[in-house]
């Protein structure tokens, strides 16, 4: 069986052309986003963080109200206890025993004040915490707002440029598969290189159509010949020549 025949170096670039037009469309689609897909990330990632800090407030605020729970049972205890001793002051036999009581009377009224003045601590520390709370729960809200607005700019751009994004990636691995494992590495490589994304670029005015240097006149030549890869000197880009637009059209 006969060998696959090779591409020759026009058909390369040509086919590298093409693939560069429709990534610089897909650029287009993504431009039109902006920023807004990580904008729209960092906004629910910072209302994450904001509701497990809000979780671990409220969790604080409950703890200081059990605690509070706790040392108001503690003096109403301590009150009946109290209240007991009392009654049983009155029908003391002998010193000892009301000597008994009344240390079991101070001992209570001394634990009354210890909740007492848990409780004043511990309301402090829930007013503490709840200013920090609302402050979080505010600005979890103008955030979750926020968010709403990016996330309904986001879905309208997406619902317009959905369709011919998908189409575009579709021609974009179709338009790939037509070049050679190498070429396409050094495509991306340059590509990644530049915020514009452009890899493949035309000679205009005889400079360079991504630096805008100016192109040798014999590299031009080479360039026009198409007879091997040629790449700008100063930005590295590879160049083609205007007619291998022009092809593009006419075919």
């Amino acid at each position: 069986m006969a060998a696959k025949k090779e591409a020759s170096v026009e058909d390369r670039l040509k086919n590298l052309y093409k693939l560069q037009l429709i990534d610089s469309e897909i650029d287009k689609i993504h431009i039109l986003k902006g920023e807004l897909p990580v904008e729209v990330s960092d906004l629910e990632d910072e209302i994450e963080g904001l509701n497990t800090r809000i979780d671990k407030l409220n969790g604080a605020i409950d703890e200081f109200q059990q605690l509070i729970s706790k040392h108001e049972a503690n003096i109403a205890d301590a009150n009946a206890l109290i209240e007991r001793y009392m009654e049983q002051l009155k029908t003391v036999k002998n010193n000892r025993e009301f000597d008994a009581l009344n240390k079991e009377i101070e001992y209570q009224k001394l634990e009354i004040q210890l909740s007492e003045k848990r409780i004043r601590e511990g309301k402090v520390d829930i007013e503490k915490k709840q200013e920090v709370l609302d402050v979080a729960v505010e600005k979890r809200d103008k955030i979750e707002k926020n968010l709403k607005v990016k996330k309904k700019e986001l879905e309208e751009i997406i619902k317009k440029t959905e369709k011919e994004e998908t189409k575009l990636v579709k021609e974009s691995e179709k338009a790939r598969k037509k070049i050679d494992e190498r070429l396409i590495k050094a495509y991306d490589k340059i590509r990644k290189s530049y915020r514009n994304g452009l890899s493949v670029v035309t000679i205009q005015r005889d400079a360079c159509g991504g630096c805008y240097n100016m192109v040798p006149p014999q590299l031009q030549v080479e360039v026009g010949l198409a007879k091997r890869v040629v790449v700008c000197e100063n930005c590295g880009r590879i160049l083609v020549d205007e007619e291998l637009l022009e092809g593009k059209k006419a075919e």
